[in-house]
């Protein structure tokens, strides 16, 4: 009689776990379905940076999928990982990490992805000799990158001055340009190694980032900023970003010059650099470039867009009370502007969005915008473009019809123009590579020397 109680609690035990596998699998594939009918709405592809994975390698366990900040980068499809969403991909490599056997290695997107992205060796460099690109501009989102690259990149620039000995009279070491995440943490490095430099930056120190909304989460893997170390945290606001950096440059000795747009870069018979900006020119032996990608807010081109009312810039969400506010846009920056301004007392927020629903937010934002929209906070209007803006109202096109509303203020949030033409104009080449394959390559090779794989 006790064998078969005990053999009937096994199997009771054993059908209770079977069912819930069952129906978590089920919760996944379903999952996954609705993480491919979003990617199929935003069909571009991955934009830069995003997963490579070894389905020969993938053991099917999911990890990958349960990682990413970002959402349904990565799904489960036919018992093996796949990327279904790579335009939402910006670098975390929390999914490489998290693969227990190895099978995802980050890569960049096809040359056909980049036809506006600079072609760079591994040391950053472009196809001047001794014209460098870190960051954002050369393809890789994220602030941990672009700090990372600085760093790195200043290494290479230390070594091959030091290297070949030459140290040229009346002219930097290396002239940085940009003072954002990249050109902190490479001035921070030129510092380190004691190298003659100057920062140029075209608007305020901080960059892109300095023009964020409060407390945006910036930063959300640990990493490691030259003359401070390790920054721990694994989540950072804007603020805490901004404080660290004033605390480290504070002690350094930050040379920066704010405020000064670089118009030419040029390179004499000597190898020199001459850098020619509206206050002055300097000469020097390296430039690093670390400009954003950004560049100049896109506009839309519509009658009425040049109205004191539009802007392309949300700092302060609780500067604007009480006001009709209409945001532009469906991305995350647009999203998370309407949602700061909606929960500002009486403000009426709608958001205008040209595809029939969100693609490419992140998973938190999707929830917090559904949220907004469920209690009233604001109204979001999907399939209408802005037709014109005027003094008190705004004119949107809904599905082929036009739909005029009250309004005080306009956002809009289509992105920018990033700076192809100055990349051009310098002799910098651009999107000639096809880099997706040569980082697959370069995978593949150092996992052979690692002996990770064999050749068959």
């Amino acid at each position: 009689m006790d064998t078969y109680v005990t053999f009937g609690v096994a199997a009771i035990l054993t059908l209770f776990f079977l069912l819930r596998y069952v129906s978590r699998m089920k919760r996944r594939e379903a999952a996954a379905r609705a993480a491919v009918a979003r990617g199929e709405l935003f069909s571009d592809g991955p934009r830069s940076q995003h997963p490579h994975i070894n389905t020969s390698g993938c053991i099917g366990c999911g990890a990958c999928t349960q990682v990413c900040p970002e959402g349904d980068v990565l799904a489960m499809l036919g018992g093996k990982a796949a990327v279904v969403n790579g335009h939402k991909c910006i670098g975390h490599s929390l999914c490489a990490e998290a693969c227990p056997v190895g099978a995802i290695t980050m890569v960049r997107a096809s040359a056909s992805m980049e036809a506006d992205m600079p072609a760079l060796s591994p040391q950053y460099e472009t196809n001047i000799h001794n014209l460098f690109v870190v960051g954002e501009l050369g393809g890789l989102a994220l602030i941990k990158n672009a700090i990372n690259q600085g760093r790195e990149c200043i290494d290479t620039v230390a070594a091959r001055i030091k290297g070949n000995g030459r140290r040229i009279r009346d002219a930097y070491d290396v002239v940085i340009v940009g003072a954002g995440p990249g050109g902190i943490s490479a001035s921070l490095r030129a510092i380190e190694h004691k190298l003659n430099y100057i920062t140029l930056e075209q608007d305020e120190v901080g960059g892109t980032i300095a023009k964020f909304p409060r407390q945006k989460l910036v930063l959300t893997s640990p990493v490691e900023l030259p003359l401070y170390g390790k920054m721990t945290k694994r989540e950072l606001s804007k603020e805490n970003l901004l404080a660290i950096w004033q605390k480290v440059l504070s002690r350094a000795d930050f040379k920066v010059r704010a405020g000064e747009k670089v118009n030419e870069i040029t390179k004499d018979n000597d190898g020199v650099f001459e850098i020619v900006t509206p206050k002055g020119q300097y000469r020097a032996q390296v430039v690093v470039l670390a400009l954003g990608r950004a560049g100049t807010p896109r506009k839309l081109g519509v009658k009425g867009e040049d109205l004191p009312k539009v802007m392309y810039r949300l700092i302060e969400a609780d500067h604007y009370k009480n006001k009709k506010i209409v945001v532009v846009g469906g991305g995350d920056s647009a999203v998370e502007a309407a949602m700061g301004l909606a929960h500002q007392q009486g403000n009426q927020v709608t958001l205008s969005y040209r595809k029939e629903c969100f693609s490419r937010i992140k998973d938190r934002n999707m929830r917090r915008v559904q949220q907004c929209m469920a209690n009233g906070k604001m109204q979001v209007i999907f399939n209408s473009v802005p037709a014109e803006f005027k003094e008190r109202s705004v004119v949107l096109e809904v599905n082929g019809s036009l739909q005029e509303i009250p309004n005080d203020y306009v956002w809009i949030f289509a992105g920018g123009v990033p700076p192809s033409d100055f990349l051009r104009r310098i002799g910098i080449q651009l999107g000639t590579r096809d880099i997706t394959l040569e980082a697959a390559k370069e995978a593949r090779q150092e996992a052979l020397f690692r002996g990770q794989l064999v050749e068959v």
